[in-house]
C-alpha cells in the first residue's frame, strides 16, 4: 500500500457484515480514486472473498492463524488468503491477541507469501520486539482507548512519538500507523504530526451515522482538499 493509507476494520458490526460489506467496500473505492488516498478495508473470513471480487482497492484479514495448511478444522491460514488474492492480514489486534512466536511467524508467513502484514501493538516494549520481526506497519492502539471518543494521538500522543522513534531506530522500512479512538480529521492530522504514516479505525467509519462523511472528513486530516 501507498501512504498515508486509512485501514478500515470491519470488526463484526452488523453495519459492516454481509451485503453492507460489499457496499462500504465499494464506497470506500469510490473515495480513494477521487481522493487519490490509499484506502484499505478489512472484513470478516466470511465477507472476504465476495468483498476481493467487487473492489480493487486493498483488502486485508481481520486475522490468520499461525499455522500451515493442514488439519485445523475452523482456523484461517496465510496460504489460503494468497489463494484469493488477499492484501495483507491485521495481526494481533487487542481482539485477538498472539504470542510474540506466533507473530513472528505469520509476519514471516506474509513476507513469503506477498500479503502485507499491519501488527498492532499496545505498548512501547511491544512495539520494540515486534520491529524486529520487519512487518511492514505496526499500528499502536493502547486498548483503553479503543472504541472511545479520545484518540491516542490526543490523549497519549507520546506514544506514538516514542514508537515512531524506536520503530525508526530498528527498521526505518516500518510505517507506524495509529489507531484507538481516532474518530475526526483533527485526530487524524495530529497523528501525522506525531510521525503516523496512515490511520487503522473501525467504529468511527462502520457505526457513523453517515459513512461517506466519515471517510471524507478523516481523509481531511491526511491533506485532501475540500471540494
Amino acid at each position: 500500500m501507498k501512504t498515508p493509507v486509512l485501514v478500515i476494520n470491519f470488526k463484526s458490526y452488523r453495519e459492516s457484515t454481509g451485503r453492507k460489506a460489499v457496499e462500504i467496500s465499494k464506497l470506500a473505492e469510490k473515495i480513494s480514486r477521487e481522493t487519490g488516498i490509499e484506502i484499505a478495508v478489512a472484513p470478516t473470513s466470511v465477507d472476504i472473498v465476495k468483498v476481493r471480487e467487487q473492489v480493487s482497492i486493498p483488502v486485508f484479514a481481520q486475522h490468520a492463524d499461525p499455522i500451515t495448511p493442514g488439519p485445523y478444522t475452523g482456523r484461517i491460514n496465510v496460504e489460503n488468503l494468497k489463494d484469493w488474492n488477499i492484501d495483507g492480514i491485521i495481526i494481533n489486534h487487542s481482539e485477538y491477541q498472539l504470542r510474540i512466536s506466533e507473530i513472528d511467524f505469520l509476519v514471516k508467513a506474509g513476507r513469503a507469501n506477498g500479503l502485507e502484514t499491519i501488527v498492532c501493538t499496545n505498548n512501547i516494549d511491544v512495539t520494540r520486539a515486534v520491529a524486529e520481526f520487519s512487518p511492514d506497519y505496526i499500528a499502536i492502539e493502547p486498548p483503553e482507548l479503543i472504541g472511545g471518543d479520545i484518540s491516542v494521538s490526543k490523549a497519549r500522543p507520546e506514544v506514538v512519538e516514542n514508537s515512531v522513534r524506536i520503530v525508526e531506530r530498528i527498521d526505518r522500512n516500518i510505517k507506524v500507523l495509529c489507531g484507538a479512538g481516532v474518530k475526526t480529521g483533527e485526530d487524524v492530522k495530529r497523528a501525522m504530526e506525531l510521525g503516523s504514516r496512515g490511520i487503522l479505525v473501525a467504529s468511527g467509519v462502520v457505526k457513523a451515522r453517515n459513512i461517506e462523511n466519515a471517510i471524507r472528513d478523516l481523509l481531511k486530516g491526511m491533506g485532501e482538499m475540500d471540494g
